[in-house]
């Protein structure tokens, strides 16, 4: 077992599975076909002038240098001479079409693994780190990329150099052939070694990677927060221990190569000395000086390609274990799904939440138990309770974003995992505490919500949150730049661009978020303004932080435990004596700066 493996038994790849692997990237690669084909005739092209050269020499020794013959000699010059062109030239064809096939092959895997992704349920991101589902599009997908642009090029030659070379070294001298081989045992044992090893540590290897990009995507991420803690140190020596297990991992890799590829090159040294102590014993009777000559040629060229073979086997290994960990990804069904048969939700409808329960998973406790709630149309109800009580959870499972475990959640009495995913997400809005924005123009990030949006369609929905005019203030208007995470913009305006996407959808139901719980006094009154437009005919269920927000709602739901424990108005419930609302309230009123 390697020292600090991060290898579970699962990710071990036997040379069943990795055979299943294998043969299902070569179903994917299927549309390929035709360019690997005609990879495929080059290299037989390649092979057959490769092996045809120690030949050439031999009839160049035997009747040319030897018998004395000018012309036989001058003849085996030229056709060397035209196997080296030919040979050159079909190397070239046959590494530009295996890496034409091997490219489209990473091309489609790219897209079909980011397309899968994307559709993940919000489950599937809290099971994994965004530093690994990044190491599956970019490290994984290089260690696919080393195998693609040569390691299926020489996989394929080698094998036809093998064979063809093993062919004619027993045509030429069965006998020297044989004494040669006496090495193969020794390979044969040292390879078995080579493969078991070399599975565990390049499976390694593939975890420290995951690991170190996670490291290194949280320390970018956090870069705010680490600075203002003075953390620096700390995350400089976290991220030094993930480099060091890499780099560890990687060393034990060389570590597992070098004794093999300098053992398969001495026992290639080895064959041909017996081979040359074979001639020398059998010259004479039916071997010849130009057959020696050949045999040898002919062995060096048979085990370099064992030697590559030997060194491909490390790359398929990776490959294999990269493309496992993607087709694990790709084999996830996401939780929140279109189910066969799934039908539009209506334009309009009462939202009902019917005796719910639910558990985050990977998780014990659950989150929400036996709650009910039913929302009117066009009524805003709040949702309140103390941090973990269970108001996210609930407002995500409105929005299903998640879908209970028991019970279910209703709109114009269809369940929401019987309806469409577009007629959902038309019908049902999240607006999150804070707006995020792709890198792009403000016209860009609100065809987020909707493609087919024109400018006129834009330019209405920030009307009707009244953020037209701001946004056409800039020098560049919609078509202002708002970079990586909309850092050019304020939060404010980050905010008003992520309402006017809701806008912009015009959907029944808004669930948010407290959309201004994060922004300063100046800018919360007019993201407080957007909002309430955005807000006017609309049922709303509002995640609520403050008690300026809950006092607006129509009615309050309190959660406490994941339990919906009391139900009514700011007035109803502020008055119950020993109730929790009225208890929060209270602490509300304290909170809030004296005059």
């Amino acid at each position: 077992m390697m020292r600090g493996s991060g290898v579970t038994a699962e990710d071990r790849l036997d040379r069943t599975q990795a055979s299943h692997v294998i043969r299902r990237a070569a179903k994917m690669a299927r549309p390929f076909r035709r360019t690997m084909l005609a990879a495929l005739a080059f290299m037989a092209m390649g092979t057959v002038t490769t092996v045809a050269g120690p030949l050439v020499i031999k009839y160049g020794i035997d009747s040319g240098i030897r018998a004395d013959n000018p012309r036989a000699l001058n003849l085996a010059i030229a056709f060397y001479a035209a196997a080296a062109i030919v040979a050159y030239l079909g190397g070239r064809q046959q590494y530009i079409f295996i890496n034409r096939a091997g490219e489209g092959f990473l091309r489609v895997l790219r897209l079909r693994l980011f397309a899968h992704i994307q559709r993940q349920s919000m489950a599937f991101y809290d099971r994994n780190k965004a530093g690994v589902l990044v190491a599956r599009m970019t490290a994984d997908i290089e260690s696919m990329s080393d195998l693609v642009q040569w390691g299926l090029l020489q996989f394929v030659s080698a094998a036809i150099v093998v064979t063809f070379s093993l062919i004619v070294l027993l045509l030429l001298s069965w006998q020297l052939t044989l004494i040669a081989l006496l090495v193969v045992p020794v390979i044969a044992l040292a390879s078995f070694k080579f493969q078991r090893d070399s599975n565990l540590a390049y499976l390694d290897v593939r975890e420290r990677v995951g690991q170190n990009l996670s490291a290194l995507q949280e320390g970018i991420s956090g870069v705010r927060v680490i600075q203002a803690s003075a953390r620096e140190p700390e995350q400089s020596r976290r991220f030094a221990v993930a480099n060091r297990q890499l780099y560890d991992a990687h060393l034990h890799t060389v570590k597992v190569s070098t004794w093999y590829f300098g053992l398969v090159e001495f026992c290639g040294v080895l064959a041909a000395a017996l081979a040359i102590a074979g001639g020398g014993w059998l010259a004479g009777s039916t071997i010849t000086v130009g057959t020696v000559v050949a045999v040898v040629l002919l062995l060096s060229g048979l085990f370099e390609p064992v030697q590559q073979l030997s060194q491909l086997y490390n790359t398929v290994q990776s490959a294999a274990a990269s493309l496992n960990k993607m087709y694990a990804i790709l084999d996830t069904v996401p939780e929140v799904d279109e189910r066969p048969g799934a039908v539009d939700l209506p334009a309009q409808g009462e939202l009902v939440v019917h005796d719910i329960d639910f558990a985050y998973p990977g998780t014990d406790r659950a989150a929400l138990r036996g709650v009910s709630l039913r929302v009117g149309m066009g009524e805003r109800v709040a949702l309140v309770g103390a941090t973990g009580a269970g108001k996210s959870t609930l407002a995500k499972l409105i929005a299903r974003l998640y879908d209970p475990s028991r019970g279910s959640v209703t709109y114009g009495d269809v369940d929401l995992r019987n309806a469409t995913l577009m007629s959902l997400r038309e019908r049902i809005v999240v607006v999150p505490q804070e707006g995020f924005l792709f890198d792009g123009t403000i016209a860009d990030n609100l065809r987020l919500a909707r493609p087919d949006a024109d400018d006129h369609d834009i330019r209405r929905a920030l009307d009707a949150i009244g953020a037209l005019e701001r946004f056409e203030s800039f020098p560049d208007g919609l078509a202002t730049e708002v970079r990586e995470r909309g850092s050019r913009l304020s939060a404010g305006e980050r905010q008003l661009v992520s309402l006017a996407r809701a806008a912009l959808v015009d959907p029944a139901v808004l669930v948010l978020d407290e959309a201004t719980s994060n922004l300063d006094p100046g800018t919360e009154a007019e993201v407080e303004s957007a909002l309430e437009r955005l807000m006017h005919g609309r049922t709303v269920i509002v995640v609520a932080h403050r008690l300026s927000t809950v006092q607006r709602a129509d009615r309050i739901a309190v959660t406490e435990g994941g339990r919906l424990v009391e139900r009514g108005t700011h007035r109803e419930l502020v008055g119950v004596d020993g109730g929790r609302y009225a208890a929060l309230a209270a602490a509300w009123q304290r909170s809030q700066p004296s005059v």
